[in-house]
């Protein structure tokens, strides 16, 4: 099923097939690994040597550009660039480089490569971080077919750590309306938790609504921008939740207006010029959501209306320094 929130990022975040929590790796191989090196300036993308050998299957941290900005924790995410190799054998072939493509993501702390985790864990912001991460750290034996990583591959990342966000980060605007009337209500949960939809009796409105509940003093958030948020949607025929972010202990980030979409039309739509610290509430007819397929998994039908609570927690535009709420 079409995601709302999360989006597929093959070579960062953990895997159904992974299944490998642990391994004997060291982070000071003397091997192939350790030998692999990078070079360029923080923001840009770097150039990547490897050795002419094979990877000697030992993970290897390296931290290139030493940040000063708050430690990266387990329950912490952050916004940050990269590029992404795939070693096979003695050769390598570059697999992601978002300094190219201009499209910064979310490394969540709680869904990260075991390798990633090892490496990022403790890292400042400002950082560039070099991690070499073999199999056993990676996806293991079954590898990750969709990012066309073999059991047996090496995956290479040179990360830079841009802006972290706490999983438990929400809306911090001054409060303009709780929604109610024809709409759904929205009230506030406890602290660092999620906020609660009351659906009313009645029919839906049949076009996108988009209601700003606490408004934000960051900037509008723009098409291109990546989006950190957290959410809860629900569905208006059942009143109930189907999908939220706090429920995994995660903020969520997905670039806003990308082509292809990554998330529904609705969430394009109506969150384009909200402002960072924002919570909005949206009511999304059927043609702005799921269409007439629905998603079944999720138990939403081809007429479902959904209702989200969004929290805008932070935007980073190409280039941009990160803003947060």
């Amino acid at each position: 099923m079409r995601r709302i929130g999360l989006i597929t990022i093959p070579l960062i975040a953990v895997a159904a097939v992974a299944g490998c929590s642990s391994s004997s790796s060291s982070s000071s191989s003397g091997g192939a690994d350790a030998k692999v090196a990078a070079s360029g300036s923080f923001g840009n993308s770097p150039s990547v040597k490897f050795p002419a050998a094979k990877s000697d299957g030992r993970l290897a941290v390296k931290t290139l550009i030493r940040g000063s900005g708050p430690a990266m924790t387990k329950a912490d995410s952050f916004v940050g660039n990269y590029v992404a190799y795939i070693w096979s054998g003695s050769g390598h072939k570059l697999a992601q480089d978002t300094f190219k493509t201009r499209t910064p993501q979310l490394f969540a702390g709680k869904a990260l490569l075991p390798g990633l985790e090892k490496g990022l864990i403790g890292q400042k912001m400002g950082s560039r971080v070099l991690i070499v991460i073999p199999p056993a750290d990676g996806y293991g034996k079954s590898g990750n077919p969709q990012a066309g990583v073999k059991g047996t591959d090496t995956l290479v990342f040179v990360v830079d750590m841009l802006k972290e966000f706490s999983d438990s980060a929400g809306a911090s605007g001054a409060k303009v309306s709780t929604g109610g009337g024809s709409l759904p209500t929205v009230k506030t949960g406890s602290a660092g938790g999620a906020p609660k939809i009351k659906v009313p009796a009645g029919k839906p409105p049949s076009s996108l609504v988009a209601k700003t509940l606490l408004r934000g003093s960051g900037p509008a958030i723009k098409k291109g921008d990546t989006v950190v948020v957290q959410y809860t949607g629900s569905i208006w025929r059942t009143g109930k939740v189907f999908d939220q972010s706090w429920a995994r202990g995660q903020p969520f980030g997905f670039q806003l207006g990308a082509t292809p979409s990554q998330v529904i039309p609705g969430w394009d739509k109506g969150l384009a010029g909200q402002h960072v610290g924002s919570r909005v509430l949206l009511v999304i007819p059927p043609g702005d959501g799921y269409g007439k397929t629905g998603a079944s998994q999720a138990g939403i039908k081809g007429t479902d209306t959904l209702v989200f609570a969004v929290d805008l927690i932070g935007a980073l535009g190409p280039g941009q320094p990160a803003s947060g709420s």
